[in-house]
């Protein structure tokens, strides 16, 4: 398997009419491990957009499904999955287990690809003094931004669908939002543009909001109110780390962050993308 796997479930649009908005979701999805509950919440939304993290390809833990094929032919829409990392306890050296980024959208995606951070952590490579079990998940690969831009008649829309290093510091993580951010202002990217994901930082912090800002990105959620995580740890802490944002001419409206959803130990958060 590539680092790109696409899929076309989406029943063909014979229209030229121009979107005037798209339901957005975007969810870290905790590998697909309750994939009936995602299934039936995302079904509720009726989204237009999905923007999904922790995404399993053929993986022990999760049945050995295609967790984004299997969502993308039950919603009736494309996808593009990403390859994060190959996790080497999870499947075999003739059957891969993969994990990444998935989007998945009711219109055609095209000029699909990955951008490999530069700066990674060291964190998940294999150790000859360490078993290979889950317990230590050993991987190969690194944290990536899943881009792809999305067909709409008379409309340029790409999407940066991000998953920031959860092993690292704050640095680390600056440092990817911001080649993100640099390749997303490049000129000849479309004028509208969706940056979501996990990343693993609260962005409302005084660096990564200036990133964002000098790159023309505002907040489609505002704060997230007041986390979106579930509980974790012996103090049962929970963090504002999962983010969307929009820049170009579209304004976010009606953001939400579901936090009495438990289906993944991420809350999803949507929002209404209008064109201006």
């Amino acid at each position: 398997m590539g680092d790109l796997l696409t899929g076309d479930f989406a029943p063909r649009r014979w229209g030229f009419w121009r979107p005037d908005s798209l339901r957005v979701v975007s969810w870290n999805i905790d590998r697909g491990l309750r994939l009936p509950q995602l299934i039936d919440f995302l079904a509720s939304q009726a989204a237009d957009l999905l923007i999904l993290q922790e995404v399993d390809v053929n993986a022990r833990r999760t049945g050995f499904l295609n967790v984004a094929e299997t969502i993308a032919r039950r919603l009736e829409m494309n996808y593009v999955f990403g390859r994060e990392f190959q996790e080497l306890t999870q499947g075999t050296k003739a059957s891969p287990a993969l994990h990444g980024q998935a989007t998945l959208c009711r219109w055609p995606l095209r000029k699909t690809r990955i951008l490999r951070f530069q700066c990674q952590s060291n964190f998940w490579r294999p150790r000859w003094f360490l078993p290979p079990t889950q317990p230590f998940q050993e991987r190969l690969g690194g944290r990536i931004a899943l881009i792809a831009e999305v067909c709409l008649p008379g409309r340029g829309l790409a999407v940066y669908n991000l998953h920031l290093e959860s092993r690292g510091d704050d640095a680390l993580r600056q440092s990817q939002l911001e080649e993100a951010l640099r390749d997303a202002s490049k000129p000849s990217r479309p004028v509208a543009r969706v940056l979501a994901g996990d990343l693993n930082l609260d962005t409302s912090g005084s660096l990564p909001a200036e990133a964002l800002a000098r790159s023309g990105f505002r907040s489609a959620v505002a704060l997230p109110s007041p986390h979106t995580t579930t509980p974790r740890g012996l103090f049962r802490t929970r963090k504002s780390i999962d983010w969307a944002y929009v820049s170009g001419p579209v304004k976010a409206t009606r953001g939400l962050v579901y936090d009495s959803v438990d289906a993944s130990d991420h809350y999803p958060i949507s929002f209404t993308l209008k064109f201006l």
